[in-house]
C-alpha cells in the first residue's frame, strides 16, 4: 500500500470513529473541541489559587484509580471506588460552594462579557492597577518627603540594571514601594525596577546623565533617572526628599513639578496607548505645573 493510500484509510477510520459524514459534522466537532477546551481553561483558572483545586485533584486522583482498578480487574475496589465517584456528584455542590458562589455572583454583576475577558483586557486592568499604586506611592512619600525613583521597564530590557539590585519579584503594591523607600530600610538606597507590572527589583543602581547643562539643584536620584532614559526607552519616577516634588524623566528630558493626577495622565499615555499599538510617543510638555529641562 502506497503512502497515500495509507493515509487515506487513516483518514476514512477517523472520520468513521468520530461519526463524520461531511465538512460539517468536522466542523461541529471542531467547534465543540474549542468550547470544552474553553470550559475546562476558565474552571481551572478558576479554581487554580483557591483550596479548590486540591479538592479537584483528589476526584483526578479516584477517577484514575478507579480506572486501573478495573482494568487490573480489582472488583471489590472498583465497586467502591465508583460508589465514591457517584456520591462526589452530590457532594461536588457542598465542597465547591463557596467557589460556585462567587462565579455565579461574578457572572450575575459582571455579565458573561466580564467572564470572557481577553488576555489583552486582562494586561490592560493590571496596567491601570499598577499605574495607580505607583502614582498612590509617589503622592505618599511626597507628602512625607522620603525620596524614590522607580523605573519602569518597557521594551527596551535593562537586565543589567536590574543584576545590580536585589531581586524581589513581588507583586506591586503602593504599600510596599513606600516601605522599599523608607529611610533606614535595607532596600531604600537605589532604584525599583518595574517589569510586566512586577516589582523585579530595588536597591538597583543606574548610569548618571552625562548633560553638563543641567540644573544644579538636580540631585543624584534625577541624574539617575535621566541616565537610564538616555539608554533605554523606560519611564524613570523621582519623588525629592528635599522638596517632595515628583518628577518623571523620558527619552532624556525632565519633566518637573508633577501633581499626582498630571503623573497618572502621563503614566496612562506611555503605557496604555503603548499597549495598544505599540507606537513610540514623543516627549510632550505638560502645560502650566510642568516645567521641563534638556
Amino acid at each position: 500500500m502506497s503512502g497515500q493510500g495509507l493515509f487515506r484509510e487513516i483518514i476514512s477510520y477517523i472520520m468513521n470513529f468520530l461519526d463524520l459524514s461531511g465538512p460539517l459534522d468536522i466542523i461541529r466537532v471542531l467547534v465543540e473541541i474549542s468550547l470544552v477546551s474553553y470550559i475546562v481553561y476558565k474552571v481551572i483558572q478558576m479554581v487554580r489559587e483557591t483550596r479548590a483545586i486540591q479538592l479537584v485533584k483528589g476526584i483526578l486522583f479516584i477517577l484514575i484509580l478507579s480506572r486501573v482498578s478495573e482494568i487490573l480487574g480489582l472488583k471489590t475496589v472498583a465497586f467502591l471506588l465508583q460508589g465514591a465517584i457517584q456520591l462526589f456528584g452530590f457532594g461536588m455542590i457542598v465542597l465547591f460552594q463557596p467557589e460556585l458562589r462567587r462565579a455565579l455572583e461574578k457572572l450575575g454583576s459582571s455579565g458573561l462579557q466580564d467572564i470572557l475577558v481577553k488576555k489583552d483586557d486582562e494586561e490592560r486592568l493590571k496596567t491601570i492597577a499598577a499605574i495607580e499604586a505607583i502614582v498612590k506611592a509617589c503622592a505618599s512619600c511626597a507628602e512625607n518627603y522620603i525620596g524614590a525613583l522607580i523605573v519602569i521597564e518597557r521594551d527596551t530590557k535593562i537586565g543589567d540594571i536590574v543584576n545590580t539590585g536585589t531581586r524581589m519579584d513581588a507583586a506591586l503594591s503602593a504599600e510596599l514601594l513606600v516601605n522599599i523607600f523608607t529611610p533606614k530600610t535595607p532596600l531604600h538606597d537605589g532604584a525599583v525596577i518595574i517589569r510586566n507590572n512586577i516589582i523585579t527589583a530595588a536597591a538597583c543602581y543606574l548610569p548618571l546623565t552625562q548633560n553638563a547643562g543641567l540644573s544644579r539643584d538636580l540631585g543624584t536620584r534625577h541624574r539617575a533617572a535621566l541616565g537610564i532614559t538616555e539608554v533605554s526607552d523606560a519611564i524613570a519616577i523621582v519623588v525629592s526628599e528635599e522638596s517632595g516634588k515628583i518628577s518623571y524623566a523620558h527619552n532624556g528630558g525632565l519633566t518637573r513639578n508633577l501633581t499626582p493626577d498630571i503623573l497618572r495622565k502621563a503614566l496612562s499615555r506611555f503605557l496604555l496607548e503603548n499597549q495598544n499599538d505599540k507606537r513610540r510617543f514623543t516627549f510632550r510638555k505638560v502645560k502650566n505645573s510642568e516645567q521641563t529641562d534638556r
